[in-house]
Parts: structure tokens; C-alpha cells; sequence
């Protein structure tokens, strides 16, 4: 059986767990061969020691400009030429008021989600734009689509993305590269770990009383929009487990 997606090369930043992990094992089951990229080299070999099909690791962090643009411009001949980028990395840090928020937290959420996407972005387009084809997968969220309580700079950095998206969508719609976001709700990932610095219990309680979704799921709407027809873009997605109805309603069970 042909498999969709033989002969095409996928990015995909934040690849070492959750949404980006399971990514690549979704489209390296479809024929893709893969560039994966994170700060945790051991994780991405164990991901890539999973994978039958080509891969080739790049470790930085999307929010080190320099190191961006020199691990991507040192990417091997078999490799350069990036079909699809899933611009997946990204973190959250605290929930608190604006009036108690820690700035270095403000200051890790700009420099990965906004400016890391836009660095990888940019880093990757001179072949797409000189081959005039390729596709541009943002993962942003529900909370760049609507403001919640205590989540002011984390949902700021998410809206940044959806305008960055929008204006890259007009700016490439002449040379035939596709740019479509996914925007996830609840996702039971490590990311409420992270943004509770490692609190177990606060990171559970984001969960409790509903089926979030699971990383798969938003793998495999990635995947749906990369196996489309040409003509068609899943330009703007929100994905939502059936238990959320917006960024602070969800119905959990007692």
C-alpha cells in the first residue's frame, strides 16, 4: 500500500513529547520523512529509535535566534528541502494576575511562542518560497481565540500567533504555500506541568472531571490537513474536547 505521504519532508518543532511526539509517529506512519527538532537530544533519539522511516535530530531552542537559523541552515542536502513545518513548540508559565506574575515567565512564553515560531518560520521559507510549494501547520490555541482569567500574557502570545498566521497566509497566498493553524482546547500533555513548575497535584486538577483530548487527537487533525487535496486549507481550526464549550466553561462530572 502507497503511503500519503512518501517522498515528503515534515519539521516539526517541540518533537520530544506530547502534541509534536506524536506528530511525528502519526506522519512517519504515512511515509514522511522527518526533521525533528527539540531541546531534549535523549528524548528525540528514543522518539527517532520508534520511527521507521528517515530522520535527522536538530537540538535547540526555537527562542535562541542564532541557534535557529544555524542548525537549519547546517541541515544535510537529503534533508533541506522542508515539504511541511509543524511549528508545534511552545510553553505556558503560571497563572497568575498581572500584578503577581513573575516577568521571567512572561519572558520564556514571547521568546518560544511568538518569537521562536516566527524565527523557525523564517529560517525555513527562503526554500519553500524559491520552490513555491510547501505547507505551514502554527499550532496555536483557544486561548489566542479568547482571554482567561490570570492567563493575560500566555493568551497574549497565542494571539500573536493567529495574526502572525493570518498576515503569513496573505503574505505566501501568491506562491502556492499553504499556512493553516490548529488551535487546541484541553490537551492532556505535560503542558499543565510546566506552566505549575513541576505541582503534580495543580496539574491534575486542570483535567479532573472531563476526557480532555490526547496529543493523537490534535496529531491526527495535523495529519487530515496535510493529506487534503491541493486545493483545499484547513486554514483556521479549533479543536476542543466535547466537556469545553470556551476557554473557562467545561462541564466536569462531580
Amino acid at each position: 500500500m502507497t503511503k500519503a505521504l512518501k517522498g515528503k519532508m515534515a519539521m516539526i518543532t517541540g518533537a520530544s513529547s506530547g502534541i509534536g511526539w506524536a506528530t511525528a509517529e502519526v506522519l512517519g506512519t504515512q511515509g514522511a520523512s522527518l526533521i525533528l527538532c527539540g531541546r531534549r537530544k535523549d528524548r528525540l533519539r528514543e522518539l527517532q529509535s520508534k520511527l521507521d522511516t528517515p530522520t535527522h535530530l536538530l537540538v535547540f531552542d526555537v527562542g535562541d535566534k542564532s541557534a535557529v537559523f544555524e542548525k537549519i541552515n547546517s541541515l544535510p542536502k537529503a534533508f533541506s528541502s522542508i515539504d511541511i513545518l509543524i511549528n508545534n513548540a511552545g510553553n505556558a508559565h503560571g497563572l497568575k494576575p498581572v500584578h503577581k506574575a513573575d516577568i521571567e515567565d512572561w519572558d520564556a512564553m514571547i521568546d518560544s511562542n511568538v518569537k521562536g515560531l516566527m524565527y523557525v518560520t523564517k529560517a525555513i521559507l527562503p526554500s519553500m518560497v524559491s520552490r513555491k510549494t510547501g505547507h505551514i501547520i502554527n499550532l496555536g490555541s483557544i486561548a489566542g481565540k479568547e482571554v482567561y482569567p490570570h492567563g493575560s500574557v500566555y493568551c497574549s502570545s497565542k494571539y500573536a500567533i493567529d495574526a502572525f498566521t493570518q498576515g503569513l497566509r496573505l503574505d505566501l497566498n501568491s506562491l502556492n504555500i499553504k499556512v493553516s493553524a490548529i488551535n487546541p482546547g484541553l490537551v492532556n500533555t505535560e503542558f499543565s506541568d510546566v506552566r505549575f513548575k513541576g505541582d503534580k497535584d495543580k496539574a491534575t486538577q486542570v483535567y479532573k472531571g472531563l476526557t480532555p483530548l490526547i496529543a493523537k487527537d490534535v496529531a491526527d487533525v495535523i495529519l487530515y490537513m496535510v493529506q487534503a487535496p491541493e486545493h483545499v486549507n484547513l486554514a483556521d481550526v479549533l479543536l476542543l474536547p466535547k466537556a469545553q464549550a470556551n476557554t473557562y466553561v467545561a462541564h466536569r462530572k462531580p
